[in-house]
């Protein structure tokens, strides 16, 4: 289940910003010239495996929990050991609890492969950590839904840096017996006289803000907002003072999963932010819940497998790559974590045959009004060049001010 990401990118982004500025005179990758795209920069001039070779006998990877699972956890999750005798790669897993983890343990030139977040991806990106991927040695790479290629958290110009992992959405969910009317918007958790004060919750990280832009989309057009995660001052500000404004109605911010689950049981928690596996597990536990996708959109979350520039063991890792998006595998990592899978024919390998339409996996109109975790970077990511956007140390800095 998706039990690990307890915070979300804790440290700034300084050390990306710098790297995008001292990427811009970087060439193509891959054979061909990537161009700027919406990430705003050019990255580091650095070629794709050309082509697979023998594996080198191991692996070693940066990976949330759950996602290489090995049947230690439980004896009957493990899709480890069946790679492990496929392909003769032994793997090492390195489990991290935030994206800065994941970017420090891979700028230590350690591990061959990582499963960064959005708010991440980038980063690799930018400092040249991770290699563009050469998608034709991953055939597993052509079942993979088109609503997740060639995003910007995870290429830049057109270029592949990754394979994607699997989606979620961050959904509203209530007390059915404690909210009334039901909700159909973020108002109801961002609503100034809000008649649940200290009983709604919000996901405790920086890249919660993005959260308040998005309603901010909807509710103030004047503002401009066109990417919540694009924000120059004005909106950026508009946004911070929405989030200290909502804080004096919350009870609680939550970034443990199981402490959600609990709070809306127990209906201390009566309305706020949510996934769909605490839905699922308030549900089958008898509390008296819904959780829908707002009017407005959301935000959510696509993970993305990279390559490190300099893996020691880079056939083994486009061999994980290939394998962790294969039906099965892909099929039993979206069922433990609890999230879409990207592979399409992963939905006729669960094991609970309503698994993808209850995640929505195969529903591209249901995941088009959700925007991907994006690493905010000083480049806007919406294209604008006449301004300067706030970057994630910024987030970070205005998140701790929200929160004192």
């Amino acid at each position: 289940m998706r039990s690990t990401r307890l915070a979300i990118a804790a440290a700034a982004l300084a050390l990306a910003a710098a790297a995008c500025g001292g990427a811009s005179s970087g060439g193509g990758a891959s054979g061909g010239t990537a161009a700027p795209g919406r990430s705003g920069f050019t990255p580091p001039k650095i070629e794709a495996l050309g082509s697979l070779g023998a594996g080198e006998g191991q692996v070693n990877l940066v990976a949330w929990a759950g996602y290489a699972e090995d049947g230690s956890n439980d004896p009957k999750v493990d899709w480890v050991h069946p790679f492990e005798k496929a392909t003769g790669c032994k793997v090492d897993t390195k489990t991290a609890g935030t994206s800065d983890e994941m970017v420090n343990l891979m700028k230590t030139g350690e591990y061959d492969a990582v499963s960064a977040s959005g708010d991440a991806s980038l980063r690799l990106i930018a400092s040249g950590t991770v290699a563009p991927v050469n998608t034709d040695l991953v055939p597993n790479y052509k079942d993979v839904f088109d609503g997740l290629k060639l995003k910007p958290w995870n290429s830049v110009g057109g270029v592949a840096y990754g394979v994607p992992h699997g989606r979620g959405a961050n959904l509203l969910m209530w007390r059915t017996d404690k909210v009334n009317p039901a909700p159909d918007s973020w108002g109801v958790v961002f609503d100034p006289a809000s008649p649940y004060k200290g009983r709604l919750t919000a996901y405790d990280s920086p890249i919660y803000i993005a959260d308040a832009a998005l309603y901010l989309m909807a509710t103030k057009p004047g503002l401009g907002i066109k990417d919540p995660y694009a924000l120059d001052d004005e909106q950026f500000q508009a946004a911070v003072d929405l989030l200290k404004q909502q804080k004096q109605n919350i009870g609680e911010y939550w970034s443990d999963y199981t402490k959600a689950v609990q709070a809306f049981k127990s209906g201390d928690t009566v309305a706020g932010t949510t996934w769909q596996v605490i839905a699922n597990l308030v549900k089958a536990d008898k509390a008296p819940v819904e959780a829908i996708l707002p009017k407005e959109g959301a935000t959510g979350w696509s993970d993305t497998w990279m390559v490190a520039a300099k893996a020691e063991h880079p056939n083994c890792a486009y061999k994980w790559l290939d394998w962790i998006i294969s039906p099965k595998a892909n099929a039993q990592v979206a069922e433990w974590f609890g999230e879409a899978p990207s592979n399409a024919e992963a939905c006729g390998q669960t094991s609970d045959k309503t698994f993808c339409e209850t995640y929505h996996a195969t529903d591209e109109s249901y995941f088009s009004k959700v925007h991907y975790w994006t690493t905010p970077i000083a480049q806007c990511l919406d294209g604008r060049t006449d301004v300067t956007c706030k970057d994630y140390s910024e987030w970070t800095r205005a998140w701790t001010e929200i929160k004192g």
